[in-house]
């Protein structure tokens, strides 16, 4: 935060109680289990994550989320843990430094930008406890139906009306008058147009060619897609079959900003005559996916990309609505690798999840094999694509309160009415 012009305090020791982490496990376990149970529908089943028993220590943590799950698994034992988590976390030392610190800095109100951090749970308690507001912002469009809830705010910050009916929904001690619709501030950069370069220097910069048209692949984490390079592969073998047709196409590589691994440069260096890679600049703290940040940077380096970009393919990703933003076409795969890294996953579950229920028809294009990606890639670059863009700006509205962006502002009205104790 110092980087960014503000004062940073950094709360030292902070350590979470020995069981909060159980605690959080075995209540998502309890909240998919009755979510099961209210909607009848097994599609909560896959926000399951398969657990370790590796270790000694892995085993017992594990057999002791399974145990808590067992027991708690309705809505009153849901409350209990809920309230266990609480209770544990005052024991803690961090608590008090909290505490300590709330008292020493006096802050109208404690933000949380995150709801799913158990290192949150107890500045916001201890905030809780002094009578100062809080609040959280719900991080990402598809947390709520995976039971990613860990902390627990007088406000939460959503982005939309369909985002509210959610959380109303799958959090019903939550009343209506807590809950802000603000829209994120991630898509906001797409409408400032000063933040555009000029194309030659964008292009000098990133070693583009200024005689080719790019077309962007957008990577996802490794746990979203463990095939992703042999996805970046299919996409390639396409664009080179199409240059032979006379066209001039590159390709510009983002990955994923959570994604440190090397999974994709086997691929790149085998087509380093046709891949850029423009890599995400976010700030890597602590070696960790939680603990890498956006920076300023890096939502001006997206907005540029896209601008110089024709369209995206990617899997599942919300870079549909990044590009939807500047009237550009999406594009997923959806098929599965006939040698799976993992015989596990399958690509198909994906676009089962609930986030995806609110996607209207033909929102994107579908890569539906390897063999009619030159073809879909072709229409995309045509008139036709405009079609596909159309579709993706509605579902962008009903994902994203627009304007889309004026997010920050609505966001900053609302924190002042809270500060000010007056009505959201």
């Amino acid at each position: 935060m110092s980087n960014l012009g503000f004062e940073e305090i950094t709360i030292t020791n902070a350590k979470i109680h020995p069981f909060t982490d159980i605690l959080k496990n075995a209540r998502k376990q309890i909240e998919l289990n009755l979510n099961i149970k209210k909607t009848k529908d097994s599609v909560y089943d896959s926000y399951r994550f398969p657990n370790s028993y590796k270790t000694f220590k892995s085993t017992l943590k594990n057999l002791a989320i399974h145990t808590i799950t067992i027991f708690f698994s309705s809505k009153k034992g849901l409350r209990k843990v809920r309230q266990l988590i609480l209770t544990n976390e005052r024991k803690t030392d961090y608590y008090q430094n909290c505490l300590t610190t709330l008292l020493q800095e006096k802050p109208t109100m404690v933000f949380c930008t995150n709801q799913r951090i158990s290192f949150a749970i107890s500045p916001l308690l201890a905030a809780h406890d002094l009578k100062i507001p809080t609040a959280t912002f719900i991080f990402s469009w598809d947390n709520l139906p995976k039971g990613t809830m860990v902390v627990e705010t007088d406000y939460y910050f959503v982005w939309s009306k369909l985002m509210k009916e959610e959380l109303l929904y799958y959090y019903p001690y939550i009343n209506d008058n807590q809950i802000v619709i603000a829209g994120t501030p991630q898509f906001e950069n797409h409408y400032d147009k000063n933040s555009i370069e000029a194309k030659a220097s964008f292009f000098k910069q990133n070693n583009l060619d200024l005689d080719k048209k790019y077309l962007c692949f957008s990577g996802d984490d490794i746990t979203t897609s463990p095939d992703d390079p042999s996805y970046l592969e299919d996409f390639v073998k396409a664009i080179i079959l199409l240059n032979k047709k006379g066209n001039n196409l590159g390709i510009i590589f983002r990955r994923c900003p959570v994604d440190i691994s090397s999974r994709y440069d086997v691929i790149i260096s085998n087509y380093k005559d046709l891949i850029v890679e423009i890599a995400p600049k976010w700030e890597n703290i602590n070696n960790s996916w939680n603990t890498i940040l956006p920076t300023k940077e890096d939502v001006i380096l997206l907005s540029n990309t896209i601008t110089y970009s024709e369209l995206v393919v990617n899997l599942g990703s919300s870079m549909v609505f990044d590009y939807a933003s500047h009237s550009k076409p999406c594009a997923y795969f959806n098929y599965n690798q006939k040698d799976r890294s993992n015989k596990n996953w399958d690509l198909h579950q994906c676009y089962k999840y609930v986030h995806f229920r609110s996607m209207p028809t033909d929102a994107v294009v579908w890569l539906n094999s390897p063999d009619e990606i030159a073809s879909k890639i072709e229409m995309m670059l045509s008139d036709e694509a405009q079609k596909v863009v159309a579709n993706a700006q509605e579902w962008f509205e009903k994902i994203n309160q627009h304007p889309a962006e004026d997010a920050s502002q609505r966001i900053w009205e609302s924190i002042s009415k809270i500060c000010k104790k007056e009505t959201c």
